[in-house]
């Protein structure tokens, strides 16, 4: 087990995760997304892909139960535990382009695209390797006519996600930057990487 990591607000964090370890993502003060993206180990050409999860999945909600799958048909993590329940993951990192585009932002803004990039470029992984992220605690809701709304985070503090690596991975996580995704404001995303030993039993 290791010490519980914080991601400092509008902040990110990349490390390694062995197959069988589980990863704890907890939102200490509630109200706050993490952006997840995920890539093999050993060919990092393989990552997180949000079209074959929703696929295989048969949802676009993605919570307990669930496989987060690769852009190879192959499962990357399984989510063991989701105490909130509500995630998205169709909608992408927010870029500098985010804000200039959606917000009218001018000037320089933090993004999870820029935090995802800037730390995992020290495994190979350029700005072109970020995919679509799993968005936790993201709360996205949908209109039958489809339009998309990016409503306030329904996790409250000491909410978390427990997920267990299926293969050896490389993982980018953050503190999400972007206002409406955060109910306006911005908070720390916690981590902590467990043995197998730690996994529910039930």
């Amino acid at each position: 087990m290791s010490d519980l990591i914080t991601i400092a607000k509008q902040t990110g964090s990349a490390f390694r995760l062995k197959k069988g370890q589980l990863l704890k993502v907890i939102d200490p003060q509630g109200g706050q997304v993490s952006d997840l993206v995920l890539f093999n180990e050993a060919d990092v050409r393989e990552k997180i892909s949000a079209g074959k999860t929703m696929d295989f999945e048969e949802s676009i909600l993605i919570c307990e139960n669930n496989f987060l799958w690769s852009n190879r048909s192959r499962k990357m993590m399984k989510i063991i535990k989701d105490t909130n329940g509500r995630n998205d993951i169709l909608l992408a990192p927010c870029s500098p382009e985010t804000f200039e585009i959606m917000y009218d932002h001018k000037g320089y803004h933090p993004s999870c695209f820029e935090n995802l990039h800037t730390n995992l470029e020290n495994f190979g992984i350029t700005p072109d390797d970020i995919p679509t992220a799993f968005n936790i605690f993201m709360n996205v809701q949908f209109e039958p006519d489809g339009k998309l709304s990016v409503l306030p985070p329904t996790s409250t503090a000491g909410d978390y996600v427990l997920l267990e690596a299926q293969m050896d991975l490389i993982i980018g996580m953050t503190a999400c930057s972007a206002e409406d995704s955060n109910g306006g404001t911005f908070k720390p995303i916690q981590y902590q990487i467990l043995g197998s030993d730690d996994k529910p039993k039930n």
